[in-house]
């Protein structure tokens, strides 16, 4: 039986959660706090966590930023507005995916299912690493390396960057890694791939206006580039 962790300070809400998701075969711990998550999870390792954003004490935001290195599995948030700002904070800190509340307990049960089918993928599929000029990338250490550097990744900007260099000079449209990535179909309005590649090529000082390492080929997606890292 799959653990999940369930930060919400919403006792209602919270109950309501918890007994749907144990109804579907998951066991449920559930935190009314913020306070003490981050050591619940590095301590337990759950299979999920799903953290409330605005949580006394201690927001879901700090409390992935201070686990993400330390734990590798599925961040779920849950938010009370529909807003660009909280989702891109969410992705750029490490978060895998996020529901918007009212929660529906079948979407929710649909994303968390998402996610791990996600994970059980990535684990199936490991290779051992990507070796192009000065660029080696460890899929196993999940480390990666740029002229003989470590260069600290989120584990989403890992990923992207393992899809793009498995595809060296090859256009990967914004539809196909949204669905490698994400498990859903790009809506047309997602901004989560484009801030992952941003930040992708600032970690491995690409130029920034005028990209040469993962180059934007309008209408068509993203380019890894490979004479780029010679």
């Amino acid at each position: 039986m799959l653990h999940i962790l369930l930060v919400e300070d919403d006792v209602r809400l919270a109950s309501l959660i918890q007994q749907f998701l144990q109804a579907n075969n998951f066991k449920v711990t559930v935190l009314h706090s913020g306070e003490q998550a981050p050591a619940f999870i590095l301590a337990k390792q759950p299979d999920v966590v799903i953290l409330d954003i605005m949580l006394p004490k201690l927001d879901g935001f700090s409390i992935c930023r201070r686990v993400r290195k330390q734990f590798s599995k599925p961040i779920l948030f849950l938010t009370a507005k529909d807003s660009d700002l909280d989702h891109v904070i969410g992705l750029e800190i490490g978060a895998d995916d996020y529901i918007i509340k009212p929660v529906v307990p079948h979407v929710l049960l649909a994303r968390i299912n998402m996610v791990l089918r996600r994970t059980q993928k990535q684990k199936a599929t490991e290779q051992d690493n990507i070796q192009i000029g000065q660029l080696n990338i460890d899929k196993k250490s999940r480390q990666v390396h740029l002229n003989k550097e470590h260069i600290e990744l989120t584990s989403h900007e890992f990923e992207l960057l393992w899809l793009l260099a498995n595809n060296p000079d090859e256009p990967q449209s914004r539809d196909f890694i949204h669905q490698e990535m994400i498990g859903r179909d790009y809506d047309g309005f997602d901004r989560s791939v484009d801030v992952r590649v941003s930040r992708l090529r600032k970690k491995l000082a690409d130029d920034t206006e005028k990209p040469y390492k993962i180059i934007t080929i309008w209408g068509k997606g993203y380019l890894f580039c490979s004479s780029a890292w010679q």
